[in-house]
């Protein structure tokens, strides 16, 4: 098998039928980033349209390495589409570029669709934005708020069942997205026409601060949670405690200090836009969510995936 082959693909289970190519055959969609947050979901909600998904990551059998160019054309090869999620963040140092490096090789190798993960109010995710479009004009971007989910499936849910969070924020207000809405947005836009070349600003419908969602999670789950805020400092130095990474320390400190500074406190309207209903409420995801958080609740956190 060469390099630009496609691998051989296994159907996904019986769903609702997926839009057929010209030959029959369903379509592929190369879902980077599988694991993560919002990959993981794309990913199921494509299984169960009945799509073919062929997951990529360093372990996978298909590999995609970002240090290794030489197998990413495997990776995308033969795919109708490609969902890019990069963790921990698109604006971590060095990202846009390779990312856009990774767009250029789907376009040559025949790569329809495009949907490129990005976080809101990140001067280096939108650099990224514009770098793919120039290697892939189609692209579409879902660009998102602050994750609900980073209460409930990463760094943020330790100190959730601590029953303290310990946070660099005030009364700054964010419209929390839940990546449900993220996920739906990202199928639409992989197996749909109509969002190519199109940015999707995804947010909640309301503005919250980290307290008032802290004390949403307190009402759904029963389990009494507060915010503190401390310094920057403070919160690297407890991240760090917590074994996060420098690199991932660095990033996430910046993403609450800069990024979280009141710049994305109004709301968007991407969910309407591309699906034509409103997004999920916060409150609604806290109810979902609230065996997690429950007073007997043995959860432990994940990894740190995409963080925004």
């Amino acid at each position: 098998m060469t390099a630009h082959q496609p691998p051989a693909e296994t159907a996904a289970p019986a769903g609702p039928a997926a839009p057929a190519a010209p030959d029959g055959v369903a379509p592929l969609v190369a879902v980077v980033g599988a694991t993560g947050k919002s990959g993981r979901r794309v990913a199921a909600r494509l299984t169960a349209a009945g799509v073919r998904v062929r997951a990529v990551s360093r372990s996978t059998e298909v590999r995609l390495d970002w240090d290794d160019p030489a197998t990413w054309a495997t990776a995308v090869a033969g795919a109708d589409a490609v969902y890019v999620a990069v963790a921990p963040d698109l604006a971590a140092p060095g990202v846009p570029e390779v990312v856009a490096d990774l767009a250029g090789v789907a376009a040559r190798e025949g790569v329809r669709r495009l949907v490129l993960l990005s976080g809101r109010g990140e001067p280096e995710a939108q650099r990224a934005e514009g770098l793919v479009a120039e290697a892939f004009p189609a692209r579409t971007v879902v660009r998102c708020a602050w994750f609900a989910q980073n209460f409930s499936e990463s760094f943020l849910l330790d100190p959730v069942l601590g029953g303290v969070v310990h946070l660099p924020v005030d009364g700054v207000v964010e419209p929390f997205v839940d990546l449900e809405d993220v996920a739906e947005v990202a199928v639409a836009a992989l197996t749909q026409p109509g969002h190519e070349g199109l940015v999707h600003e995804l947010t909640g419908p309301r503005l919250l601060t980290f307290g008032e969602a802290l004390a949403e999670i307190g009402a759904a789950s029963g389990r009494e949670v507060r915010l503190r805020t401390v310094t920057g400092d403070e919160f690297a130095a407890g991240l760090r405690a917590a074994g996060l990474p420098a690199d991932d320390v660095d990033l996430v400190r910046y993403l609450f200090e800069e990024v979280l500074d009141g710049r994305n406190a109004h709301l968007a309207h991407g969910v309407r836009e591309a699906l034509g209903r409103e997004p999920r409420d916060f409150a609604g995801f806290a109810r979902r969510e609230a065996a997690v958080w429950s007073p007997t609740s043995t959860a432990a956190p994940s990894a740190l995936s995409e963080v925004h």
